[in-house]
């Protein structure tokens, strides 16, 4: 019996047998519908279950990934070997008074818009940001002058040992796309957020006009993963990429958007190793032309084909 037969017989202990998967394409579950296929793919329902599966990773020795919506991941051709722990069932979000509660596989978009309805302020900022509520804690998500910083109170999280920890705003070490989460590779739970009432018309006008601003500048129509390089400081990555003529380059089926030059997008059945190949040439050309380093934003996991 391989070890995947044996975890699954594990998992079957504790979970139903929807929730398992084996053998997955990883494409179906990223934002840039790229990648090779991971072992096992599974979907938990319970922060209890979490901690199972980790714990049957870690007894015997097998990689694991947290995956929420896949926007920030590139997955390599030659896919994953271990176990995918997508959150994406951890969906929760209730609100109580001017406290907005969403677990980490919650979609922060939906959490933009629960807020709006409920006439909360403080979230709209986030309203087309397309990760989840885990993911954007642990990066500090943050878009047109706000932050998760800005409005967040606590978060749970679990750490690789599968205890259980409330932490602060302050204790989350929230930067520029950083935070404790990330150092310690904490697993986000829940998170609680507090806004504040407001006038549902201005809020809602407010999210719409930033979806509009999202949809006139962003290549959203094709696969990407949003920005793909992090702010250098002192410096904008899509102007430095532009300036150094980049804008519309193209490397396979992967091309630096003609329409933003922050993106790298599969424009035509690319391959993740058309865009790591995109990556490292942008990379490479910025570096001669400004010497500054662009480091990307977005994960890259797996195994070469």
């Amino acid at each position: 019996m391989n070890y995947i037969q044996y975890f699954v017989a594990e998992l079957n202990k504790f979970m139903d047998e929807d929730d398992i998967k084996i053998d997955v394409p990883m494409k179906k579950y990223t934002s840039f519908k790229v990648g090779g296929n991971a072992d096992l793919l599974v979907t938990p329902k319970k922060y209890k279950d979490v901690s199972k599966i980790i714990d049957l990773c870690k007894d015997n020795n097998i990689d694991y990934y947290i995956v929420g919506n896949g926007s920030n991941i590139l997955v390599k051709d030659g896919g994953l070997r271990g176990v995918v722990i997508k959150l994406s069932k951890l969906d929760n979000i209730t609100i109580d008074g001017e406290e907005l509660i969403a677990q980490g596989g919650a979609s922060l978009g939906d959490a933009s818009i629960r807020s709006r309805d409920e006439s909360l302020t403080g979230l709209e900022f986030a309203c087309g940001i397309p990760g989840t509520i885990g993911g954007a804690v642990a990066m500090n998500a943050g878009a047109y002058n706000g932050e998760i910083v800005d409005v967040i109170d606590s978060v749970l999280v679990m750490d690789d040992n599968g205890q259980i920890l409330r932490l602060s705003n302050e204790e989350l070490e929230l930067g520029y796309r950083t935070s404790i989460i990330l150092k310690h590779n904490y697993i986000v739970l829940e998170a609680s957020f507090k806004l504040q009432k407001g006038d549902h018309d201005k809020i809602a006008g407010r999210i719409s006009d930033l979806m509009r601003r999202r949809r006139e500048k962003q290549p959203l129509e094709y696969p990407s993963a949003g920005s793909t390089f992090k702010r250098p400081e002192g410096h904008f990555a899509a102007k430095l990429i532009q300036d150094s003529g980049l804008k519309g380059a193209q490397m396979g089926g992967a091309q630096v958007s003609d329409k933003h030059s922050g993106f790298i997008i599969n424009k035509e059945n690319a391959t993740a190793k058309d865009i790591l190949d995109l990556i490292h040439f942008v990379q490479k050309t910025v570096k001669n032309k400004f010497d500054v380093e662009l480091e990307p934003e977005v994960r890259i996991w797996g195994e070469d084909r």
